[in-house]
């Protein structure tokens, strides 16, 4: 008896392989036309609105340039363009800066520093205002951005680093520089940071700047809905696409019916392949339904929030929006909230010496708080915390990265100023603080990341944040200790050996606290999966995600 098939058998066999091959191919086409690739995506400005699509950093090509990017340090007139214009607190400035470089007598200087530090913070109010003009010249904005104030107090390669900094944020990562920062809030693209001061409540006249102020607060408070019913109504109906998608491919599978090989025309019926697709064509029509009714409700959320916010839009337009430019006031209000961050990261006992000198920078390059040095470890921390900068919101993950503020200080903690705009607490950026010139720049940053993390889960939980969630827990197991104290700083050190000792397998914490973050802060999936291979503390971790995944309970 041969082996060789039937021709009629193996014409049937081809005729099947090439539909499921043909089904295939459709399928791969629907999900690439219909998927969007996170990794190609970027932030069209760092002052823009948040893109929930993008799920994570772009990799930095470029930390310095092979080049110079900026000859001003090499300009002799820089000293005396940095102060010119600047009236009384360049003066100042220059007549107190003078004392301190040519003192040789150590009380003398200690008492100079002091005085160069309200120096020139008073200049820096002077010059602060001036960074939203394009007229403004380019050393000014250096003097802002790195405190280089006077470019001899520059080593050589101190001068080379920073002529090769990257100038532009190419990246476009909400991470900026102090002269950025007061750009854009002079232009109106940012809002002044939060303070501690209540405002003076008045009752606003039509048309005034602060009838302006309330309408732009209302547009604020409402662009968080509209976003947020923005994202959920194009993530349902790119979840439509791919269930329409789905039910047209195996449709066309269940209606492909072959001749009746010997009884043409006749075909047959249906396969047992075919049958089993008639049931998943069911499901996938529940869910089907399931995501209409979804996409429904969205639908009137997003349609509400975008009827208010052309409201708002109309009045602002009808007489208020001439009155929204960001008034001097406050401006200067920011400075102030400037000047008590750059004291905050230096720290009580640091050294508030607020301008450039070899003096007291110890960094190296890769060190220095520069923007991509920055991104390289925000990019980091999010690759083993993956939900370090999401925030949950009708149980999605959005993913929100703050806004960061380098200031150029000696200091060595990072924080964060507010974990959201409390009028936008949807989609809005918190607020971080960096220092550019610390003993380790990795530290600063896992600091501020640890601060934000703990206000977003203070903030969540609110009235029972020493009952429920990431603060619950924590505070109950600090309670249990006995131990004295802030128990944020407790929080921070322990985030910190979390992010640079546990997720590496080498155990610092208590086995509680491992506990609690394990669950509340967890590794990525290959950290994890690394992890259990380390040790059996780490195993069991593992299986108890495996066990609350299978009881539904995560």
């Amino acid at each position: 008896m041969s082996d060789e098939l039937a021709p009629e058998i193996a014409a049937l066999l081809e005729n099947a392989e090439a539909d499921l091959a043909a089904d295939e191919e459709i399928e791969q086409n629907h999900e690439e036309d219909l998927t969007v690739d996170p990794a190609n995506l970027k932030p069209t400005a760092p002052w823009a609105p948040v893109n929930l699509l993008i799920k994570h950093f772009q990799p930095v090509e470029r930390f310095f340039s092979d080049t110079y990017t900026t000859q001003v340090f090499n300009d002799a007139s820089y000293y005396k363009v940095a102060l010119s214009g600047e009236k009384e607190g360049a003066q100042r400035l220059h007549t107190v800066l003078s004392k301190y470089l040519n003192c040789q007598d150590a009380k003398d200087r200690t008492v100079l520093r002091q005085q160069l530090v309200t120096a020139y913070w008073e200049f820096v109010r002077s010059l602060a205002p001036k960074m939203a003009s394009r007229s403004t010249p380019e050393i000014k904005k250096m003097v802002l951005r790195y405190g280089v104030v006077l470019p001899s107090l520059f080593t050589t390669e101190q001068k080379d680093m920073f002529s090769k900094a990257i100038v532009e944020n190419v990246s476009n990562e909400p991470v900026y520089y102090l002269d950025e920062w007061f750009r854009d809030i002079a232009a109106g693209r940012i809002k002044i940071s939060a303070t501690d001061e209540s405002p003076v409540r008045k009752k606003p006249a039509a048309g005034s700047a602060e009838e302006a102020a309330r309408i732009m607060q209302l547009k604020t408070k409402n662009a968080g809905k509209l976003q947020s019913a923005e994202n959920f109504l194009t993530m349902k109906e790119s979840e439509r696409a791919m269930l329409e998608a789905e039910i047209r491919s195996r449709i066309d599978i269940v209606f492909d019916h072959p001749p009746i090989m010997g009884a043409e025309p006749h075909k047959q019926p249906l396969s047992e392949m075919q049958k089993r697709i008639v049931f998943e064509i069911n499901e996938r029509l529940r869910a089907f339904l399931k995501n209409d009714k979804e996409l429904t409700s969205y639908a009137a959320e997003f349609e509400e929030a975008k009827e208010i916010s052309n409201s708002l839009e109309q009045k602002l337009a009808s007489g208020a929006e001439q009155n929204v430019e960001v008034s001097s006031s406050e401006i200067d209000t920011e400075i102030t909230t400037v000047r008590q961050m750059a004291k905050m990261t230096v720290g009580r006992q640091g050294n508030q010496f607020p301008i450039f000198t070899r003096e007291f920078f110890h960094c190296i390059p890769r060190e220095t708080g520069f923007r991509e040095n920055v991104i390289d470890i925000m990019s980091w921390i999010e690759s083993v915390d993956p939900t370090a900068f999401c925030r949950m919101h009708k149980n999605v993950l959005n993913r929100i990265v703050p806004f960061v503020i380098l200031i150029p200080t000696y200091g060595e903690f990072g924080f964060c100023w507010e974990p959201f705009d409390r009028y936008n607490r949807i989609t809005s950026r918190g607020r971080i603080v960096i220092p550019m010139y610390p003993k380790s720049l990795k530290a600063a940053l896992l600091m501020a990341v640890a601060d934000l993390r703990w206000q977003v889960a203070k903030e969540k939980a609110s009235y029972y944040w020493m009952e429920e969630g990431l603060t619950g827990q924590y505070y109950q197991w600090f309670v249990s200790e006995k131990l004295k104290g802030d128990i944020k700083d407790y929080f921070i050190k322990d985030y910190l050996l979390w992010m640079t000792k546990e997720s590496e397998g080498v155990q610092r914490l208590e086995k509680d606290i491992r506990g609690i973050f394990w669950r509340h802060m967890p590794f990525a999936q290959e950290v994890k999966e690394k992890l259990r291979t380390r040790s059996l503390v780490y195993q069991e971790l593992y299986q108890r995600d495996l066990n609350r995944a299978m009881s539904d309970g995560y």
